[in-house]
């Protein structure tokens, strides 16, 4: 017969085949790696600036070359190691947000570029966008009320 674990017995138990968890490694990854793909993102910047382009025209045109970059990244299958390694250092900065886009529309591609790519392309970051731009929408409507 089958001996039933107790709650502090099987606590033990996972506990004893848990991986332990390497919290300051991680951190200091996530740290060295987002902050190396702001610096990019900073370097790009100043680039355009020390070009003369006006501060409005630097911003977009800095979002669009790391969108890009993550995008690519993403295509190359480089992206997915970037993010085992440097955990949520690869996922904050805007790049993370074009690898959450590109990666279900590569994923799902055998299933065809309607139902597949277009059908799966948001999947992750959909619930970002809707949140994002719902919380914009109250934002601004709370502005104007209080303005």
């Amino acid at each position: 017969m089958k001996k039933t674990m107790t709650n502090k017995e099987y606590q033990a138990y996972i506990e004893a085949k848990s991986p332990s968890s390497r919290l300051g490694r991680n951190i200091v990854r996530a740290f060295v790696i987002g902050g190396g793909i702001c610096i990019l993102g900073q370097f790009i910047t100043n680039t355009f600036n020390a070009r003369g382009y006006a501060s409005e025209e630097v911003s977009g045109i800095t979002t669009i070359i790391m969108i890009f970059l993550g995008s690519l990244f993403t295509g190359l299958n480089l992206y997915d190691g970037l993010g085992r390694y440097a955990g949520a250092g690869s996922m904050v900065p805007i790049t993370g947000f074009a690898n959450s886009i590109v990666s279900p529309a590569m994923e799902f591609k055998s299933e065809g570029y309607i139902l597949g790519v277009g059908g799966r392309m948001f999947v992750i970051a959909g619930p970002v966008l809707v949140y994002g731009v719902s919380t914009s929408i109250v934002a601004g409507i709370i502005y104007y009320l209080l303005r």
